[in-house]
Order: C-alpha cells, then structure tokens, then sequence
C-alpha cells in the first residue's frame, strides 16, 4: 500500500491547532504533523531578520526528519514575513496563513469591519495591503492583544479564560455599532472562539482562515489521497523544539486533536 500524504503544520505555539482541525474535518486518509516551535515562542515579539533565519532553520529540520508532501505555516507573523524566503528554499508546496480581510468584506452587511490580531499582525503593511485591496471601502478597526495569544495558549492547558477579561480586550471593537463582522487574524484565537462570543456584547460574524487553507491543499494535494486506508485520518503526531513542563501540560488539549504522540526536535 503506498504511503498516504503527509501533511506538515508549523507554527511557533499551539494556534496552528485551529488550522490543523480545519485540514483534519475537510480531509481523510491523511497522515498529520503538529510542528511547534516552543523554543521561540512567541514569534509575534521577534524581529523579521531572526524569524527569516529561525523558520527556513527549523524547516530544514523538520523536513528531514518528517518528509512532508506539503507545508502549512499556520502562523500569521510566519507567513507575513518569511513565506518568500520559505518558498525559496523547499521543493514542497508551502501554504501560508493571511487574514481573511477579503472574505470579510465580502459578507459584511453594515460595511464595519473588526480586525482582531496581534500588535504585529494588525500594524503590519502586508495586513494594511490586504485592507486597501479588498477592504478599501469599508471601515476597518484594529485591536491588537498578545494577551489574546497567552489567553489561548493558557486554555489549552485547561486554564478557563476570564470573560471579563476578553471583553475589555474586545470593547474597541464594539464601539462602532455598526460593526457586523471581525476577523481573526491570529491562528490562536478560533480555539477559543465560544469564549470570545460569549464575552461579546452583541452577536456578529466571526471569519478565521482555517476553512479556506484546507480548501487550499486540498486543491494542491487532490482530494484522494495516496493512501487507501482511513486509519490515517487520526495518524497525528506533535513535534516540539523544546522540552517542557508546558508541553506535558499540553497532552490531554493534543489528544482533542487525534495527536496521540510528542516528540522533541531541540534546537
């Protein structure tokens, strides 16, 4: 039986999780790899000249040792900065995570848009680029919280988030009453969405990027697999590249995900 496609998923902390279950729902037989690196965490804080060197170093590495038929950078710092240099360097096909202003604008009834990321992420020109080309027309607040990032980070590890905190992280966003849609444009913050909705003080449309990166390698890698067996639906391991107590918090948040082994990559 041949091997079926191996699917790698790189960022610097646990967000990425929410692109992995994305790709995981939409498709079957494949075989998974979490790829975290821990060592760096977080990227959003880190200059561009150390994350154009850390990623393409951790990615040799990783691809060495897993042997990925695609690539996933599901970090919006990574992919902002470094997907040209990334793309340069590997012959597998690399997808990177944008924010989805352009799906947002489009389901936008009022014409408000909220942007929620990081400080990096909402400050950059890559993410003003993306607004002035599919968002021109409209308004568009931006909040930026690494808080947020920490916030997830801490529930995956079975720490409840503080409602009353995420709604003074949020209250800039609803200011504008008009405001009808928010992107979230940090992987990390769909795996908390249900507490996000429920610390907002009005219903809206909440747009992430995960469905439309797993319709993205779906279109790259096919819709049948190599492999002809399901077993590889759940065959999903979690790489690290640093040991922690952190990371042995983070084993039964793993097992939500079909990541049933960890192992390390110190670098």
């Amino acid at each position: 039986m041949t091997q079926a496609n191996r699917i790698l998923v790189f960022d610097s902390g646990v967000g990425g999780l929410s692109i992995l279950d994305a790709i995981k729902q939409r498709l079957s037989g494949r075989e998974f790899v979490y790829a975290s690196d821990n060592a760096a965490f977080p990227y959003g804080v880190k200059s561009q000249s150390f994350l154009i060197e850390r990623v393409d170093a951790v990615l040799k590495a990783l691809i060495k040792q897993v042997q990925p038929d695609i690539i996933v950078v599901a970090c919006n710092t990574a992919s902002t900065l470094v997907l040209p240099s990334i793309r340069d360097h590997f012959k597998s096909p690399v997808v990177g995570v944008v924010p989805a202003i352009k799906p947002a604008a489009e389901q936008t009834r009022s014409g408000v848009i909220g942007l929620l990321g990081t400080p990096g992420t909402v400050a950059r020109e890559y993410t003003q680029q993306l607004i002035n080309e599919f968002a021109g027309s409209n308004t568009v607040v931006k909040v930026g919280s690494s808080r947020l990032v920490d916030i997830a980070e801490l529930a995956l590890r079975g720490i409840t988030p503080d409602s009353t905190e995420l709604g003074k992280i949020l209250a800039p966003l609803f200011a504008d009453d008009r405001l009808d849609t928010i992107v979230l444009a940090c992987t990390h913050f769909p795996l908390i969405i249900e507490d996000l909705k429920a610390a907002s003080p009005r219903l809206v449309n909440w747009i992430d990027s995960g469905a439309a990166i797993a319709r993205r390698v779906e279109s790259l890698l096919g819709t049948n697999p190599r492999g002809q067996t399901d077993s590889c639906t759940t065959n999903c391991q979690a790489i690290f590249t640093k040991a922690s107590n952190e990371v042995a918090k983070l084993q039964a948040a793993l097992l939500n995900f079909d990541c049933h082994s960890i192992s390390f990559l110190e670098m």
